[in-house]
């Protein structure tokens, strides 16, 4: 399998800037791949050698509940400091490289399709540990505590040893979900939902989740709110709680996204 990954780099000083499709609206944002670009990559402290293309991040009018980074890391890159936040949980999900990650004093070692959920009050690290660039994608959330359960433990696994789960009388829709869907000590699930040729979401979801789409594979045309688009791999699109979103993928091979939605929480009554 591939994944998807900002190629940075300039584009054709031919290209009409008007025409790559970005849209940015109060319940939607449509971020392409090609506005991942050298010039709208970020540094970062406490990282060496490292650039990371920001895709979403707490703001009014914008994400309210995650932050989501693509990470490049070179040669012998990575950091022994990688949080600031010491209450903040992560989800890292590697597209191309190899990736030494100690979490909790427990070295591991991934490749392209790996996940790794680390929790908050952790103590991580991470460096590349190949010969080319290290690229992967990097959730971010401040941990919401549930009265009565601890937060969930580390967990490692990947996309190669994650089962798609099918929805009900159909093959052509379904969800690698790489922890338990019913373990509320988690607050937020990163998934993979894959839909084959002509594989849909045949009603205008609506609901309580946001959501985050890094589009990983594949093509499709989607629903956001009013407004059907084309999306490719390396889009990436943020949804806002209730903001309708329907699918049907346009391309041979499967259409596979990087999903953020947050879960199992009471809605906060504070604004």
């Amino acid at each position: 399998m591939s994944y998807a990954f900002p190629l940075g780099g300039m584009p054709s000083l031919d290209d009409d800037p008007a025409k790559n499709g970005a849209h940015f609206t109060e319940s939607y944002a449509l971020i392409p791949a090609g506005t991942m670009r050298d010039i709208t990559a970020s540094l970062l402290p406490g990282w060496v050698d490292t650039r990371c293309w920001i895709l979403a991040r707490p703001l009014s009018g914008f994400a309210e509940t995650f932050a989501q980074y693509a990470v490049e890391v070179g040669l012998n890159g990575g950091s022994d400091t990688p949080e600031p936040n010491r209450n903040a949980e992560a989800v890292l999900f590697i597209a191309d490289g190899i990736m030494e990650l100690i979490v909790a004093g427990q070295t591991h070692i991934l490749m392209a399709g790996g996940y790794a959920y680390i929790p908050p009050h952790t103590r991580w690290t991470l460096r590349n540990a190949g010969d080319d660039p290290l690229r992967f994608h990097w959730i971010r959330r401040q941990y919401v505590h549930a009265h009565g359960y601890d937060a969930p433990m580390p967990y490692i696994t990947s996309d190669y040893d994650t089962p798609i789960s099918w929805m009900s009388e159909t093959k052509d829709w379904g969800t690698s979900r790489f922890v338990d869907q019913t373990d509320l000590r988690h607050d937020m699930h990163v998934n993979i939902v894959t839909f084959t040729k002509g594989g849909r979401i045949p009603f205008a979801e609506t609901h309580v989740m946001e959501h985050g789409l890094y589009v990983l594979q594949g093509t499709a045309r989607y629903l956001l709110n009013e407004r059907w688009v084309d999306v490719g791999p390396g889009d990436f699109m943020w949804l806002r709680a209730f903001c309708p979103q329907a699918c049907v993928a346009t391309s041979n091979e499967p259409f596979r996204y990087l999903l953020y939605k947050d879960v199992h929480r009471h809605p906060d009554l504070t604004l």
